[in-house]
């Protein structure tokens, strides 16, 4: 089967609006949570976020273009930009005819969606924009970046919730392993910080008001983030033919559903999960060097997903991190932006920290890199994701 690579990769998020502001952001424990700047914030309790900041988009998309694009879609659009810009790729009508899409969301076009229901409900309007259905449709970000690029092949969005872009990654590196497509576009895009989507998570009771503090005995929820990050996945003898730059590997990846519960995670799952990536890879536990966890920053997800690890890999697990507290939860789009604190470990040497980190946890016993980024030796790094739901997707990455 080919050898799939990574040779593009775009980002926006809390932390920068592209790939090397991003890594900066890890590499030097500056985070990106801070209080929320969205209309009605006096009617939420929850009133801090990993909020994309000074995003003007008009200087990056066209008034026709922004007609038809909520946020969470240029969010897609631009990291898509990047990542193809640095793969160096350029589709061809035979390029194109065969490579895709496919990306991962959770809420769509929330912000659409929002807007929609505050004008027909709040102030009584009985018409909304023309272009409501386009813009709100989860499936929007993929359509429009297979639009932009002519890519006529496999294309479709994916809704796993908080796994959703692991799974659209494992998916597009199954779609490329097996030959269907050379090239796939790939990552995962969210934009919920709307004050019908806040309310809605704030029924949940799972979200801190202050900060994210994944593993640390004092933490109180996870802190809701947007943005996007999309990947340029391509077969390994196609890149190295035409003399692109190589990433990273994919080289495993496993999904599995807990069918347990709709909210409580299951151990079982996860550690499942974490042996079929690891069997898909062909390694062995002791060689994975880095773990980006899912690490929310809730009492049980933390507590389960720490168990998980030390199950899979004994007494000596690798290096652990959760960068939701730098970034906050992107929920469908997280797993994608996660995956590029696993490159920076693979190609930097450098392991993004857990930021918020203050106290011990004995349900939580792993070196989680607490607050300070750390230099290491990252040959193969593994990246989790476990949703809500009990569905879960982990990826594994390899130095090449």
């Amino acid at each position: 089967m080919p050898r799939v690579v990574i040779t593009g990769a775009g980002t926006i998020n809390a932390l920068g609006h592209d790939v090397p502001s991003t890594f900066d952001a890890f590499a030097n424990g500056r985070g990106g949570i801070g209080p929320l700047d969205i209309p009605d914030i006096d009617r939420l309790s929850i009133r801090v976020a990993g909020q994309v900041r000074d995003w003007t988009a008009t200087e990056h998309f066209d008034l026709r273009g922004l007609s038809l694009y909520d946020r969470m879609t240029q969010f897609a659009l631009w990291s898509a930009r990047q990542a193809v810009a640095q793969s160096g790729l350029v589709f061809d009508e035979a390029l194109a005819l065969r490579s895709g899409v496919i990306l991962g969301t959770a809420g769509g076009g929330l912000g659409t969606i929002d807007d929609s229901y505050r004008a027909v409900y709040a102030e009584g309007k009985n018409r909304v924009h023309p272009l409501t259905v386009p813009r709100l449709m989860a499936s929007a970000g993929v359509s429009h970046i297979s639009m932009t690029y002519g890519l006529r092949g496999p294309a479709f969005t994916v809704s796993t919730a908080c796994a959703s872009s692991n799974h659209a990654m494992g998916l597009a590196y199954q779609m490329v392993r097996s030959g269907a497509a050379p090239v796939m576009l790939t990552g995962g895009a969210e934009a919920m910080l709307t004050f019908g989507g806040l309310k809605a998570w704030e029924g949940l009771r799972v979200m801190a008001t202050d900060a994210c503090r994944p593993f640390s005995a004092d933490r109180s929820g996870m802190v809701q983030g947007e943005g996007a990050a999309v990947f340029v996945f391509e077969a390994y003898k196609h890149a190295r033919a035409r003399g692109a730059t190589i990433l990273a590997e994919v080289v495993g990846f496993s999904m599995c559903s807990d069918a347990h519960d709709i909210v409580m995670p299951s151990a079982d799952g996860a550690v499942r999960a974490m042996r079929g990536a690891l069997d898909d890879a062909g390694l062995e536990p002791g060689q994975v060097d880095y773990i980006n966890a899912h690490g929310t920053g809730t009492r049980a997800n933390d507590a389960n997903e720490a168990m998980a690890i030390r199950t899979v890999f004994g007494s000596s697990p690798p290096l652990v991190s959760s960068t939701k507290g730098a970034h906050g939860h992107i929920i469908g789009g997280t797993g994608a932006v996660e995956a590029l604190a696993c490159l920076m470990a693979l190609r930097d040497g450098v392991v993004a920290p857990t930021l918020g980190y203050q106290k011990p946890d004995a349900d939580c016993a792993l070196d989680v890199v607490p607050n300070t980024a750390r230099k290491a030796d990252v040959k193969v790094a593994m990246t989790n994701a476990f949703a809500f739901g009990g569905l879960n997707a982990v990826l594994v990455l390899r130095r090449i």
